[in-house]
This record gives C-alpha cells, structure tokens and sequence, in this order.
C-alpha cells in the first residue's frame, strides 16, 4: 500500500519539477494528483481534504530558494505536512 502511494505521489509531483515558477494553478492542479493519490490509498476524505487545504497556502507563500526548483520547494511542503500528519 506504502508502495503505491509513494509512486502515486511521485508521480503528481514529478510534473512540478518542469515548471519555472509556484502558480496558484499549477499547484491546484499538483494538489489535484496528491488528493486523488490519497483516496486511492484508502486515505479518510476529511483528511485528505485538510491535508490539501494546509498545503495550498503553504505552497502558494513559499519563497524559492536560487538553487532548488519550485517543484523541489512544493515537495518540501508536501513532506512536511506528511510528517505533521503521521
């Protein structure tokens, strides 16, 4: 189960990587994959719902640091909140 949802959230966080910049729509769509990945994985939908919703405005408020990628910094925040979570 670990297995599969760690290759699902790879997955929609993989398409971060590309992009130049943090965009309230390029995330929503990022969070989209990362919601879908949890109820898939049999995860509560109230959590999965409050999980996003503690990502979104982290993500959206997160400076880029020159040497990582956006996509880097939203994988950041996704981790953190995951370690919040457990």
């Amino acid at each position: 189960m670990f297995n599969s949802l760690s290759e699902r959230l790879s997955k929609a966080l993989q398409s971060m990587g590309k992009k130049a910049r943090l965009t309230e729509e390029s995330i929503s769509g990022t969070l989209r994959d990362v919601r879908k990945a949890l109820l898939e994985a049999d995860v509560s939908l109230q959590v999965a719902k409050d999980f996003i919703e503690k990502i979104k405005p982290k993500a959206l408020g997160q400076e880029i640091i020159r040497s990582t990628s956006p996509g880097d910094m939203l994988v950041k925040v996704v981790y953190d909140e995951l370690v919040n979570l457990l």
